[in-house]
């Protein structure tokens, strides 16, 4: 039985009036639609959503309007999609944590990432790098991973906390590679990222947005882009899973709807978004804010049997890391 099956028995009583209303069909929306985002403004995920949001609403009759809920890991915006009347005018810009990730590291979480929302379609991955500072002499990942360190108990990683998806990731790759090393957590990623141009720390690992600037003026070197495969927007940076065969974990954006949203309008959005990432013009500008598309991630089948590997491949983390919800 499909994971959404339940919401839609509980509605079914509901389902012949929903298909007749035409605020659902073609003339839907017939007002604002209320796009949350769980980042603050300005944030390089609300950059992203309010681009999405504009090219999207270009062709309605009807404005997307940009509602910001930051604050406790994305638990805010998410709940209050979550309490949000499924009936296509509230939708969701999800990430990582909100749709997957939190169930493993928050215990108590007050929603349900599988139960309590739909996903509409893929965006883009929002990739991590492992990059060195441009002094250490390892040039791939697997030998800065082995590399010694200055005081020999192997290298220094600069990550932004060891609950923060960059401080998972690199306590998976700790993990996985046998690797001894130590980890620095920084409550600010400029300071990880001066710190490790510096040569106070050997290894930073951050979001790709964020470091490929100082890749390109020589400040830092890139490593590894944390995807299984190499991506269109950094053709000459290794993935990953070049080093760890299969294995990828980056940061993603998804669209998605409280659980219970017509499918009719589940249906015309993935359309309409599938349109509007296929155009090269809209790829690249969103390469351009740090986010790859993929075309195999584009009907709700696709995006339904990918959200159950993050899930899995979550779970794993948590077992090879010793990761505890807090």
């Amino acid at each position: 039985m499909p994971r959404f099956a339940t919401s839609w028995l509980l509605c079914a009583g509901l389902a012949p009036l929903a298909w007749q209303s035409p605020a659902l069909g073609d003339d839907w929306p017939t007002r604002p639609v209320k796009l949350v985002v769980s980042h603050a403004p300005g944030s390089s995920t609300d950059i992203v959503a309010r681009y999405i949001a504009t090219q999207l609403a270009r062709g309605w009759a009807q404005p997307i309007v940009i509602e910001n809920k930051p604050g406790g890991q994305n638990i805010i915006g998410a709940q209050a999609v979550t309490r949000a009347s499924p009936d296509g005018y509230t939708l969701f810009y999800g990430t990582t944590s909100a749709l997957v990730s939190n169930l493993y590291t928050i215990k108590g979480l007050p929603y349900d990432p599988v139960k309590d929302f739909v996903p509409i379609r893929f965006i883009g991955y929002s990739p991590f790098m492992i990059a060195a500072t441009a002094g250490l002499k390892a040039s791939t990942l697997k030998e800065a991973l082995s590399a010694p360190g200055k005081d020999g108990t192997g290298p220094r990683v600069a990550t932004e906390g060891a609950k923060t998806f960059s401080g998972i990731l690199a306590n998976t790759l700790e993990s996985m590679s046998g690797a001894r090393w130590t980890t620095v957590p920084y409550s600010k990623s400029s300071e990880a990222l001066q710190d490790t141009i510096a040569g106070r720390t050997d290894l930073v690992v951050l979001p790709a947005i964020v470091v490929m600037n100082h890749v390109g003026q020589g400040r830092l070197k890139a490593l590894a882009v944390s995807t299984a495969s190499r991506l269109p927007s950094m053709p000459d940076v290794p993935a990953l899973g070049e080093t760890f065969p299969g294995f990828g974990l980056a940061g993603w954006h998804m669209l998605a709807a409280p659980a219970g949203t017509p499918a009719s309008v589940v249906a015309r959005l993935n359309r309409e978004l599938d349109t509007l990432l296929a155009k090269p013009e809209i790829a690249r500008h969103l390469a351009s804010l740090g986010l790859d598309t993929d075309p195999a991630l584009s009907t709700a089948d696709q995006n339904r049997r990918f959200l159950q590997q993050e899930h899995a491949t979550w779970q794993r983390i948590t077992r090879q890391t010793g990761l505890v919800p807090e």
